[in-house]
């Protein structure tokens, strides 16, 4: 039987024409078998250590959005394999998010999923609800579980602004695609752990986008200083944290020099106190 890429143009036109419904990843899998990030191949050996693996993602809400940031270190074990890699990526005018795990298949999933929330305004004329985005993200990663099973795990953070709620919203996954609500922050990778603690120290109810920011700047901090395979601001290199703010106004990605200016301060506190800051017990 031949295959759709024989078919006469005709056909062809037809079948773009007729996508059947609102989901990029069920039409171009219709034409491409291989396109979508299902994939019914397998490895014949676990692989996943001998490629790059991005780390920390953190994300915090405060009054009226949500801030995302994220390192920039990618490791292949025990070698640092990448200094300067973007793990934060916008997805829509009102969302954006963070992957961890291996890196070629999580960059390949946030571009495929921007396509697919971009496909869905575009047949249906209006955008996805935040649960709805949200959702759609939890079937991209199901649809990696064979590969990740062969050591080619990606678990995202998955952060909009609510209009309906005027508020941020957080979404974490976990690698069968689940996703679960967060409520205030998250962290994903291997400094999650450390930049939790840190933002159950720092967090604080009421804070305003700047503060947020800040307190962001100091856990990827506290998480670089006990995680190796998290990177800290690079000074002599310029390298910065990826920072994004989304509110009412949309997304928006902090520029290098913003984000200087929040290290710089950060920096000179902890020529004082090295731990950073202290939480006040009452």
């Amino acid at each position: 039987m031949a295959s759709n890429r024989e078919q006469p143009a005709g056909v062809m036109n037809r079948l773009f024409e007729n996508t059947g419904n609102s989901s990029f990843m069920e039409f171009a899998g219709s034409y491409v078998r291989e396109l979508p990030p299902r994939r019914d191949e397998m490895p014949v050996t676990p692989m996943g250590d001998r490629l790059p693996h991005a780390t920390t993602i953190i994300a915090a809400t405060y009054d009226g959005g949500v801030v995302m940031a994220g390192d920039r270190r990618a490791t292949s074990g025990n070698v640092i394999s990448q200094r300067d890699m973007e793990k934060v990526f916008r997805t829509d005018d009102y969302s954006c998010m963070g992957i961890a795990g291996t890196a070629s298949t999580g960059i390949e999933m946030a571009r495929l999923y921007r396509v697919e929330l971009e496909h869905y305004e575009k047949m249906e004329g209006r955008t996805l609800s935040v649960a709805g985005k949200a959702n759609r993200l939890a079937s991209m990663i199901r649809g990696n579980l064979a590969m990740a099973m062969q050591g080619l795990v990606v678990v995202p953070l998955f952060v909009a602004y609510d209009p309906d709620k005027d508020e941020g919203r957080i979404f974490g996954y976990d690698v069968a695609g689940g996703p679960y609500e967060r409520d205030r922050f998250d962290a994903i990778g291997s400094g999650s752990i450390f930049a939790r603690g840190s933002l159950k120290k720092l967090y604080r109810d009421g804070a305003s986008a700047d503060e947020m920011v800040m307190t962001l700047i100091q856990a990827l901090y506290d998480a670089a200083d006990d995680d190796s395979a998290t990177g800290g601001p690079d000074v002599t290199r310029k390298i910065w944290p990826i920072v994004s703010v989304i509110d009412a106004d949309g997304f928006r990605k902090l520029t290098d020099q913003q984000v200087a200016g929040y290290v710089a301060e950060m920096l000179d506190a902890r020529l004082i106190s090295p731990d950073g800051p202290i939480a006040p017990l009452r």
